[in-house]
């Protein structure tokens, strides 16, 4: 029997903690409770009222964001040689009768890593306020591209579960700690190929307040999600493979450019001269960018199906670096 523990990163969720808290199953071994520094007093609040013997809180001195609360607690679970780590929100929005939703596929082989996806029954999604819907779906979108995680939705959910061996197989110190955190998780477990997988689900919106403000965080999620475009393209199709994708896309990409280019040029330089674009150019600028378009495409369509299929845990060696010991009836 896989051991699991629960993390609940807390920031101003005084109201709703101590809750969610008493709803988690009794099979799951440890909860681990971080205050990251809240200025109301999440963790003492716990330590006071609080009499399960699972919770464990464990503080920030200083306020490192919900990654860095979540990376605190996988640290904790890791090293007390838990097997399974769930994440669950200590605002009450995440119901924690799924949690075990969450963990059936890794303890099945079928993923490393779940999580939440609250955009699969169509009912759930009219509860939802409209600017969340919204900006879910642009980052969504921005996700599946930057992650290579295709078969993905609802990025910015915070409900997961990942394997513990996975995790510590993660640059923690890399990790963004911010409101970018869940997308950043993407990008690394893509970089180690493990294998992804979303739960549906439903969530509750009562009057905890959210500190997510899309309007606000979406220009500097573009930036980041480019960056990541480019390392994953770079880690995946240049340092650790070459492939016929890698070709694509610079063939495609150099013919695009130039072809565009070099028509804009012609047709610029014509204008000025007041004269007719031969038409022979016109059709090397029409055939260069035809050409790179499809090329491109290709490579979009290689890139799709190049999501990860087998799941890397068992593959993995343990945080000490000792080899899997499940047998294969365990599996």
């Amino acid at each position: 029997m896989e051991k699991i523990a629960v993390v609940i990163p807390c920031y101003r969720v005084t109201e709703h903690v101590l809750e969610v808290i008493s709803l988690i199953d009794d099979r799951v071994w440890r909860i681990y409770a971080i205050d990251d520094c809240c200025p109301d007093g999440s963790g003492n609040v716990i330590t006071a009222q609080c009499s399960d013997s699972r919770v464990r809180v464990l503080r920030h001195e200083t306020n490192q964001g919900v990654g860095g609360a979540v990376m605190t607690g996988y640290k904790a679970a890791i090293a007390d040689g838990v097997d399974i780590i769930v994440k669950v929100d200590g605002d009450g929005q995440m119901d924690p009768a799924l949690l075990w939703h969450f963990v059936e596929p890794i303890c099945k082989d079928r993923a490393d890593y779940t999580k939440g996806n609250r955009f699969y029954d169509l009912t759930f999604i009219n509860r939802m306020p409209t600017i969340r819907i919204i900006g879910n779906a642009a980052l969504s979108f921005l996700t599946k591209i930057s992650t290579g995680y295709w078969t993905i939705f609802d990025p910015t959910n915070g409900y997961t579960a990942i394997h513990a061996r996975v995790a510590a197989s993660l640059p923690f110190d890399r990790i963004s700690r911010r409101y970018f955190f869940e997308t950043d998780m993407l990008f690394r477990l893509n970089t180690i190929r493990a294998v992804v997988f979303d739960v549906p689900m439903h969530a509750k919106y009562g009057d905890e307040q959210s500190n997510l403000k899309i309007g606000k965080i979406l220009p500097e999620f573009i930036g980041k999600h480019i960056k990541n475009l480019g390392k994953r393209i770079f880690y995946n199709y240049f340092l650790r493979d070459m492939t016929v994708a890698s070709f694509e896309l610079v063939s495609g990409s150099a013919l695009f450019l130039f072809g565009t280019a070099f028509g804009i040029a012609h047709w610029i330089s014509g204008i000025a001269h007041n004269r007719e674009t031969p038409f022979g150019t016109i059709i090397v600028s029409t055939l260069c960018v035809l050409i790179g378009l499809q090329l491109l495409l290709a490579f979009i369509g290689f890139d799709v199906a190049n999501v990860p299929q087998r799941p890397i845990h068992d593959s993995l060696p343990g945080p000490l670096g000792t080899p899997s010991t499940r047998t294969e009836d365990q599996k």
